[in-house]
This record gives C-alpha cells, structure tokens and sequence, in this order.
C-alpha cells in the first residue's frame, strides 16, 4: 500500500492538525468527500490508512466496513470523535483499532499512526493468503446496502453486508471486479442470508459483456492460485454457500 490517509472529516480544525501530523510522518493526505470514495480508496490499495471523523453521517459503516477486509488490504482504522455521547459509544463499536478525541493532539496522533503501521505489517507477514476483496452494492426499492465480498463465482457471489440482507429475487447488485476498472452488474436472487449480514446471490441476469468479464477475471485468478491449491481437498464446501454454524434463511422456491 502507497504511504496516503483516506480522510473523511469535514471539521477544518482536525483536517489542519491531520495536515500537519500526516506530512511530517511522509504520509499524504487524501481527503474525501464521502464514505464510498474513501473505502474504495483502501481497498483499491492507494491508501493505507483510514481516518473517519465520527460526527460524519456514515463514519460507522465505513469503518464496519474496514474492519471486515483481510489482512492483506485492512488499512489503520482511525476515529476520531468527541466526548459526547453517541459518537463515543459508536466509535468503540465500529472496529476502529484506535479512537482519537477532539481536539486531536499531534503526539497522540503520531504514536497512533506508529503503533498501527507496526501491527498492520505484522499481520500482513503472518497472513498466508492474499485475499482481495472488493464492494458489493444491492440496491432494493427504497434504500442501497453495502457489503464487502467473501467470494466471486461464475455463477454468484457471497456478500457480508453491514446489515442482514432480505431473502428476495431480482435484486439489483454492482461492484468492480477486483484488480480491474470493470463494474459488474446485473440482477441476482438472494439465495440465502444470515442475520449477521452475510448472503449468497444467484446471477439471474448478466449481459453477454458482463458475463466475458468475468469469465475473463476467474480464468486469470483461478490460474494464479492453482499452485497454492494443489492437494487441498477439490471437493470442500465452496465459499457461496453458507457457513455450517450460520443462521441463515432460505429462498422458497414457488
């Protein structure tokens, strides 16, 4: 990951402290203007920091949404919130490895950003799989819920999503094929989902263009790891269905 710090914080006095504390440290500042650009800005792999300000609207979900990435993309999940109460309580609920509070002190800022870089490595040599995943958007009729993939298949994906997802059919989806600038969408059925969040979608519509893409992108990725799945057991439970100890519902087919 580059040396950059996807920002979301809107109040002047914390983004000039940032300013200053990131650039002596060599680490830019990216500033953004809402919580999908900075998560796709950590997971795209050009930062490797993240630092929400909890008074903004979606601080909670994009750091939920953070903490569910493997070691290989979790970037140093920083909040920053104030003393009052809810944004204290949501903090220390998100995942964030580190709560900071207003004003934010360069010193303390400092040793948090130090002592994440150092466990962040740490984890990524102790990590033997390099896991790439990438965000799922389900749009229903009146709202879009996000996700993070666990997998990608010819045929579907399964989804952890911040909250649980409706068993439904002809639900429209989007994300970008990982390691490419492609988007693929379509419509799926929601096969399963658990009331944890996480769902398995059945492809029920993909253009021919979609469809060659993704063809495409499993060939090249299942031809990178075919050396690091030689004598693993071909016939094991495939990451599209459910976990055994999950809670889940079922489609009913009519």
């Amino acid at each position: 990951m580059n040396q950059s710090a996807a920002v979301l914080c809107e109040d002047k006095r914390s983004l000039q402290t940032l300013g200053f504390t990131l650039q002596e440290l060599g680490i830019e500042l990216v500033s953004c203007l809402s919580g999908q650009e900075a998560l796709e800005l950590v997971m795209s792999g050009r930062c490797a920091t993240l630092i929400v300000d909890f008074d903004m609207p979606s601080a909670e979900e994009v750091i939920r949404m953070a903490a569910l990435l493997p070691p290989s993309q979790k970037p140093a999940l920083l909040a920053v919130a104030s003393r009052a109460w809810p944004g204290t309580g949501q903090a220390f609920q998100s995942g964030a490895s580190r709560i900071l509070y207003r004003p934010l002190q360069t010193d303390q800022l400092k040793d948090a950003l130090q002592a994440d870089r150092t466990t962040r490595n740490s984890n990524r040599r102790k990590s033997g799989r390099y896991e790439v995943k990438t965000l799922v958007y389900l749009d229903f009729e009146n709202e879009t819920l996000s996700g993070v993939s666990i997998d990608i298949g010819e045929h579907g994906l399964a989804v952890q999503a911040t909250e649980p997802v409706p068993v439904t059919s002809n639900l429209a989806f989007r994300c970008v094929l990982p390691g490419t600038d492609f988007t693929l969408q379509g419509h799926a059925d929601v096969m399963w989902a658990s009331d944890q969040g996480r769902a398995g979608l059945f492809f029920s519509k993909l253009t021919p263009a979609a469809r060659k893409h993704l063809k495409q992108w499993l060939g090249k990725r299942n031809a990178h790891s075919k050396d690091k799945d030689k004598g693993k057991d071909k016939s094991a439970r495939h990451e599209l269905m459910p976990p055994e100890d999950a809670h889940v519902s079922f489609s009913v087919s009519e």
